[in-house]
């Protein structure tokens, strides 16, 4: 009765029986832990009979003895025992539990405390600077907070689904301040539900926090004790992790080793941003500022040991963005697209914030929610740019040399005609290495090289320097570019050495210095070293086993 009112809920302290009491109902004791913090405990007559009611008065009693700091030496003004303090101390818990109404006063306890001729609370002193002080205080400034915002939505007749009329917690008003106070991250709070189940989060090692994008859910662990600006920080960690869909961008990357890229990204944004407080031990590093999720990826990869030592809010080695939602009762967001949601409440909620004048957002965090804001390209378009870029085109010259329409406007006047030298065609072309090994999927080569040919048309390529490659290189000389996939023929089994196909178009005589070279595989392949302007085109789901210096285009 007493923990599950709302002022007294965060108040999680644990309660055994007293084997040596007397007269006393209920007393505080305070033990010293091996950290040098004490620890507070309920310890209760395990013999006295008395009604719930009278039970729940004097666990209320002790509870806020605790919440209100009455062993704080600073309060007391001295550290011997002062019977006149105990009163006046006694005297103000009684008059919070008048307005609280927990439980009845048992006959006889008037004007005097819960454990007969002992002090209320035994124990080493401890300072109003203590963490364990400032937590307990914490504690019930957030539950008579939550109690007087509970009664304000009864009394205006505001149910709010699955409240049940329990106490809310100290993330609970973190994400309700959000949704109030923070307009870059309220709409996306506003779709969340907060999940505070110790069973939950010790089946599925959660330690701190989770988040589940596709239900909607943060997992948050009930028996951690972090602040309210811990809280915050805590949940807009998680909301953005979902928000910018970072387990989707995954791409075939490790899961956790993207995970932990992520977050060096997110928290420095919030520390940048001052959202709320970093709770102990959150991976941050300022050196890598300014950076992407993919480029902080790339330069953590190789060092693997020393990563999975470190530690996501979910807890050492594991991520926490769950890839699968937990095997519990309920609802996917059905008829709902995640994309469109995610996209349309962040980019809202910056030009809210932006117009409203609400602070400071990360220069990084607005670059991302303004990319996530555009629809993106798919793969043939931006394979297209690049061959926009770095293939070049031959260019028609006019000449006398050459006869050329007249125009019936002008039929006496004789004009330059207009072909491709012999020169420019030969330098307008570009190399395709392509991985023919049997683990390449027919209907993805015919994909690719299909948009390959129909790029190479508009640019005006006559023919492409194809090399095939599974076990060993197999030179297909200049293929029109028409005939590409005509002349494809899968061969071999598992693995790839693409690195002599590679080395044997960059040093063979009748490719251009200059010739972009596009590399079409799996990923199933050894590390590759090109020296000179080139790409990969590689299936969706699949991963380079190393660091690209080319850009990357995935087939959809």
């Amino acid at each position: 009765m007493a923990s599950q009112h709302p002022a007294l809920d965060p108040l999680r302290i644990v309660a055994g029986p007293d084997r040596e009491a007397t007269d006393s109902w209920v007393r505080v004791e305070l033990t010293d832990s091996r950290y040098g913090e004490a620890r507070c405990q309920l310890s209760y007559h395990p013999k006295r009979l008395a009604p719930a009611e009278e039970w729940a008065w004097v666990f209320t009693h002790a509870l806020l003895h605790i919440g209100l700091n009455h062993y704080d030496p600073l309060t007391t003004g001295r550290l011997a025992r002062d019977f006149q303090h105990e009163a006046a101390a006694c005297d103000e818990v009684d008059r919070l539990q008048t307005a609280l109404r927990i439980g009845r006063r048992p006959t006889g306890l008037t004007g005097q405390g819960t454990a007969g001729a002992c002090p209320d609370i035994v124990g080493p002193i401890l300072s109003r600077d203590s963490k364990t002080a400032r937590r307990h205080a914490e504690d019930l400034a957030t539950g008579l907070s939550a109690a007087v915002t509970l009664a304000v939505d009864r009394a205006g007749g505001v149910r709010r689904p699955g409240e049940g009329g329990r106490a809310k917690g100290v993330w609970d008003l973190a994400l309700s301040w959000f949704i109030a106070s923070f307009p870059l991250l309220g709409g996306l709070a506003a779709g969340f539900s907060l999940v505070a189940d110790a069973q939950i989060c010790r089946q599925y090692d959660i330690a701190i926090a989770a988040v589940d994008p596709t239900l909607a859910e943060i997992y948050v662990n009930p028996l951690c004790h972090l602040t309210p600006e811990e809280w915050r920080f805590v949940l807009a960690h998680e909301i953005l992790h979902a928000g910018l869909r970072h387990g989707e961008r995954a791409m075939g990357r490790q899961p956790y080793l993207w995970n932990v890229a992520a977050d060096y990204v997110v928290n420095g944004w919030l520390v940048e941003m001052g959202v709320g407080a970093a709770p102990d031990g959150v991976l941050h590093d300022p050196e890598l500022k300014g950076l992407s999720v993919e480029a902080v990826y790339d330069r953590i990869v190789n060092d693997v040991r020393r990563l999975h030592k470190l530690a996501t809010l979910r807890g050492q080695g594991v991520a926490d963005i769950l890839g699968e939602p937990l095997p519990l009762p309920r609802q996917a967001l059905g008829g709902i697209d995640l994309d469109e949601f995610y996209r349309r409440a962040l980019s809202n909620g910056l030009a809210l914030h932006e117009s409203m004048g609400r602070g400071y957002v990360a220069a990084g965090l607005v670059e991302e929610i303004k990319v996530i804001d555009q629809p993106p390209l798919s793969w043939d378009v931006a394979l297209a740019r690049w061959f926009e870029a770095h293939v070049r085109s031959p260019e028609p010259v006019r000449s006398f040399a050459r006869p050329s329409r007249r125009q019936a406007s002008a039929p006496d006047i004789p004009r330059p005609g207009r072909h491709f030298p012999e020169t420019l065609m030969s330098l307008a072309t570009f190399g395709v290495v392509l991985d023919t090994s049997g683990s390449m999927s027919r209907s993805l080569l015919g994909q690719a090289l299909g948009a390959i040919a129909s790029l190479a048309r508009s640019k005006d390529v006559p023919a492409a320097r194809v090399v095939f490659c599974d076990a060993a290189v197999h030179d297909a000389g200049y293929l029109p570019v028409d005939d590409i996939a005509g002349r494809v023929k899968v061969t071999g089994r598992g693995g790839t050495v693409l690195q002599p196909a590679i080395r044997f178009l960059e040093r063979t005589g009748d490719f251009p210095a200059d010739g972009p070279i596009l590399i079409i595989t799996d990923g199933h392949c050894d590390p590759l070293r090109v020296t000179r302007q080139h790409a990969y085109l590689i299936p969706a789901a699949a991963a380079l086993p190393f660091r690209p210096a080319g850009p990357v285009f995935r087939l959809a």
